[in-house]
């Protein structure tokens, strides 16, 4: 599967990945990069680590100190003007209401080709219904009251989110929900209502995968918090863990991580319930708040 859109941010950190590589294959270290290529030792830190948007004339004295050639050079300095783009989610002339450091992971989401979400205690964002989103931001401490505007975009960026999974290029979603996000009543009956029919309304025709984790399960690997798994449709795009908490989000990306987590992802699956009787789970609590 080719995802047919571009992330800035997943340029940004492909680039970044390329440039460790080539500097790992000189052998050479942050300062000898520096010297030899003309560019800041900062600069060529930030490049690397994909938390700075190059400028091509920085990408290019670095592809001349590596000896790349011309077609390899064009490559990467694409990468570099790709990476300087500013995605959907960030507002022009003015500061973001998401957090920056999760803005890079709506940068990731928006060209992973599969994701693996894990949450124990809401139902997941992509998954959120309107007023369910706006029900857990108004309790948001940390959101002031006269900040209707950020939060108005804030529930805007969750909604475009939702429609890359009515598109052609919409990702695989395997979704797992501890029982307590879909028994926690979160707005009031009537939003909890509509939030359990747009699980069923999503899982019935297949477009996500969704599993419910019974309390019956008992101990579980996952028990650390949620995480999510985000693999891309090019090899060149090295799967991602993703850990969100409170102020800020880790994003793991060694073999071994990936690893113990899609362990940690095969044990849920294993011990939540199948996919139909997952529904049934849903339906069930569905009633519950009909009656």
């Amino acid at each position: 599967m080719t995802s047919g859109r571009t992330s800035p941010t997943v340029r940004r950190r492909r680039l970044a990945a390329e440039m460790r590589r080539l500097r790992s294959a000189r052998q050479a270290n942050l300062d000898e990069v520096a010297r030899g290529s003309d560019v800041g030792r900062t600069t060529v830190y930030r490049i690397e680590q994909a938390s700075h948007a190059p400028k091509v004339n920085d990408i290019r004295a670095l592809c001349r100190y590596y000896g790349l050639g011309e077609e390899e050079t064009e490559a990467l300095v694409a990468l570099a003007r790709e990476s300087r783009q500013r995605g959907w989610w960030q507002r022009p002339g003015s500061s973001s209401a998401i957090p920056s450091w999760f803005e890079t992971y709506v940068g990731l989401e928006e060209e992973a080709s599969e994701l693996l979400v894990y949450e124990p205690e809401v139902v997941t964002g992509l998954l959120q219904t309107e007023d369910y989103c706006r029900s857990l931001l108004r309790i948001d401490p940390v959101l002031p009251e006269e900040g209707i505007a950020e939060r108005d975009h804030r529930v805007a960026v969750r909604l475009k989110r939702q429609e890359r999974l009515n598109g052609p290029d919409a990702p695989k979603l395997w979704v797992i929900l501890n029982e307590a996000s879909i028994r926690r009543v979160v707005g009031g009956r009537t939003v909890m209502k509509k939030q359990l029919e747009q699980l069923i309304a999503l899982s019935r025709p297949r477009r996500v995968t969704l599993q419910v984790l019974p309390f019956s399960a008992g101990a579980h690997a996952a028990a650390d918090g949620s995480f999510h798994i985000l693999h891309f449709p090019q090899q060149a795009h090295p799967s991602i863990v993703y850990l969100q908490f409170r102020r800020g989000s880790l994003y793991l990306e060694e073999q071994a991580d990936l690893a113990e987590y899609m362990e940690i992802y095969e044990h849920l699956r294993a011990v939540a319930l199948s996919p139909e009787l997952s529904i049934e789970q849903v339906a069930g609590e569905l009633a519950s708040a009909q009656e």
